[in-house]
């Protein structure tokens, strides 16, 4: 095992034994044998030029495979396994139906072993250090471009739930899955493909953007209850809307509260889930907290997709996964044609009662997507030009456990009174319910969204260049952003691809990039690590007085 896809890997090199994130050795052996046969996949697609029509399965097979290898997402090991038979089947059968001259090569050819361990023998031969010969900056730019990439699985798989694809997309998984393979590939063409990607997943970004609103509607600036409700309860964490919809309709009447949790909670500002109003409320903070806040709670829990943890034996009966997400012995939902049925979920809110009384909490605002925030451009453009907002703060990205994280929280607070604060992703729990007042009526903390929603960030950031006319680097904006994992890596790369410049990453640089690709990034974009909360921000401020 040698796991570094995640901001808290093992001594900040790399997991060896077993995943920090809980996931043993086993199963992140055959996530690498998964990701070998996705490589052999695309090699396929690539060099046969396979049309699109003749790919369907390959395409939602390639998506769910890489989104399962993400950190925190599938933990269960004889999942893991089926999946790799099924998509060596899928491969089996593009070959059967593909002419191409001369042969396809190792990768391609590669089958898995029935015997469960001469599988974990294959697994072991096959991941980030199989070639311990390979030079260190390919090693790293593969590895960037293949943590990017199963962040941009999750996107692509989000909006294809919700019966959104686009082609290019779609394809580029396969150049970028056998790019990695590619030994004549040097530093130079592998960096010119990660300044691809970003343009790419951009559009994988519009195009999540477009399924959710076209289906839930655009989400408007909504205050959302902290306090919790007397009667039985769900708890939906993850990221999935259309597992909340889903369970919201199946719900309505039976007297069951529905709360939402970690990067859910922006489902409250949409005009489609918002309506119904047994959506009573958010629970808890971020996802590494949960833990310690479902210890012991009557109340029935679904996770959605991405950041489980390990459930205690005082919950570990009450909860329930779906879609991708697996935890051994956890009962999961299946979904037929995309349908599911939460009955059981529910049947255990009943059982557990929920909520003896109901208690206050405090009320937090969210929605603040580019369509809210766009629609007062105006007002916000005038408070620049009239010197009532100095700057603007985008704060944001993926919270967790390692220490250091609390440099969000200390720099939210320290930010100015004349600056405004955009935030997205669960590294806004650090933050998100404290005080900041507003501006002529322009909140100082503007909630955009999940990290599934860093097109609004980066929509607003366009769309205001282009009043002020200047390019975004010109703009009053400093990017601050936390990262733990591969989709925030996704969103980095898109950040770079538009030339974003100045960006301020902590709490920690990935251990996956080598000295040579930090020096490109730092010498290209002036990336850089976060070092305190009042020297960052008296930097950023001298700067963009300076004009820098």
């Amino acid at each position: 095992m040698f796991c570094r896809q995640c901001e808290q890997t093992g001594g900040g090199k790399a997991c060896t034994v077993a995943g920090v994130c809980g996931k043993d050795e086993k199963t992140a052996i055959l996530q690498d044998a998964l990701l070998h046969l996705l490589k052999g996949i695309a090699i396929c697609v690539v060099k046969s030029d396979i049309a699109s029509l003749k790919r369907k399965q390959a395409d939602r097979f390639v998506v769910e495979a890489l989104f399962s290898t993400i950190t925190n997402v599938n933990f269960d090991t004889e999942t893991i396994r089926n999946m790799i038979f099924k998509g060596y089947a899928i491969k089996e059968d593009l070959k059967s139906n593909i002419n191409i001259t001369g042969q396809l090569g190792e990768i391609a050819d590669w089958a898995p072993k029935k015997n469960p361990d001469e599988l974990i023998q294959q697994g072991r031969k096959v991941g980030v250090m199989a070639n311990p010969g390979l030079n260190e900056d390919i090693r790293s730019l593969r590895e960037i471009l293949l943590y990017g990439l199963k962040g941009m699985a999750a996107y692509a798989g989000h909006a294809s739930i919700l019966g959104k694809d686009d082609e290019s997309v779609n394809s580029f998984f396969y150049k970028v899955l056998s790019a990695t393979a590619d030994d004549s590939l040097d530093a130079d063409a592998l960096i010119s493909m990660i300044t691809e990607f970003g343009k790419v997943n951009f559009k994988c970004l519009e195009v999540l953007d477009s399924a959710h609103t076209g289906h839930f509607g655009h989400p408007a600036p909504t205050k959302v209850s902290l306090g919790i409700k007397q009667g039985p309860a769900i708890i939906v964490s993850g990221h999935d809307l259309l597992d909340l919809e889903q369970l919201l309709q199946q719900t309505e009447g039976k007297g069951v509260n529905i709360y939402t949790h970690g990067e859910m909670l922006p489902a409250h500002g949409y005009p489609n889930l918002k309506k119904y109003p047994h959506l009573v409320g958010h629970f808890g903070g971020a996802w590494q907290n949960q833990q310690k806040e479902f210890e012991n709670i009557p109340a029935a829990i679904l996770m959605t997709t991405n950041c489980i943890q390990k459930p205690r034996e005082s919950y570990n009966a009450n909860i329930f996964t779906t879609g991708l997400v697996r935890w051994p012995g956890v009962e999961h939902v299946e979904a037929k044609d995309r349908a599911k049925d939460f009955s059981k979920v529910i049947d255990k809110a009943l059982e557990l009662k929920g909520f003896k009384e109901s208690r206050s909490g405090k009320d937090i605002l969210v929605g603040f997507a580019h369509n809210a925030v766009l629609g007062v451009a105006d007002k916000v453009i005038d408070a620049v030009k009239t010197g009532k907002i100095r700057h603007f703060f985008l704060v944001g990205g993926c919270d967790g456990a390692k220490p250091g994280r609390n440099y969000y929280t200390e720099f939210a607070q320290k930010i100015p009174k004349d600056c405004v604060i955009l935030t997205l992703a669960c590294g806004k729990f650090r933050f998100n319910t404290l005080e900041f007042g507003d501006i002529n009526g322009i909140p100082r903390l503007l909630d955009c969204g999940q990290c599934n929603d860093a097109y609004s960030a980066i929509k607003i950031a366009i769309a205001l260049a282009r009043a002020f006319e200047c390019d975004v680097n010109g703009l009053p904006l400093s990017l601050i952003l936390s990262w733990y994992e591969q989709k925030a890596v996704c969103i980095l790369l898109t950040l770079l691809s538009l030339g974003i410049k100045n960006i301020k990453l902590g709490p920690t640089l990935p251990a996956f990039i080598s000295p040579n690709v930090l020096n490109v990034l730092v010498e290209k974009f002036n990336i850089a690590p976060i070092t305190t909360a009042d020297n960052d921000i008296d930097m950023v401020l001298k700067k963009k007085e300076l004009g820098v």
